[in-house]
């Protein structure tokens, strides 16, 4: 059986687990209230410093769910994962559109499996 890596570990969540060299991440913008380009990339440049410290890069993500509180945001936060994602290696993906996010004036929020 492998060990399970649990990394920034508060009561509610980890800021990383990792099994059997599959890394879990979840990502929340810095900024409340900014508009979704900037706070998209904000998420993606926090997924990439954590997957580099992890052993890992944007071209080994397995697969990633992006909730957005407005689908209006689609577009303009496709721009920017576009532009971030390495060439042929688009992870599957979904994206969907929730109520609302912990904080009101987050627009997005970023959870992936990437391998190590």
């Amino acid at each position: 059986m492998s060990a399970i890596e649990r990394l920034g570990v508060t009561a509610r969540y980890a800021d990383a687990v990792i099994h059997n060299d599959v890394i879990h991440l979840v990502e929340v913008p810095a900024s409340s209230g900014a508009d979704i380009g900037v706070q998209t990339r904000e998420v993606l440049d926090s997924i990439e410093r954590q997957l580099r410290a992890l052993g890992s890069d944007p071209a080994r993500i397995l697969m990633a769910t992006i909730y957005l509180t407005d689908l209006a945001d689609c577009a303009a936060m496709n721009m920017v994962w576009d532009a971030w994602v390495p060439a042929g290696s688009a992870p599957a993906r979904a994206c969907v559109k929730v109520a609302g996010l912990v904080d009101p004036g987050w627009r997005i929020e970023i959870a992936l499996t990437a391998a190590r």
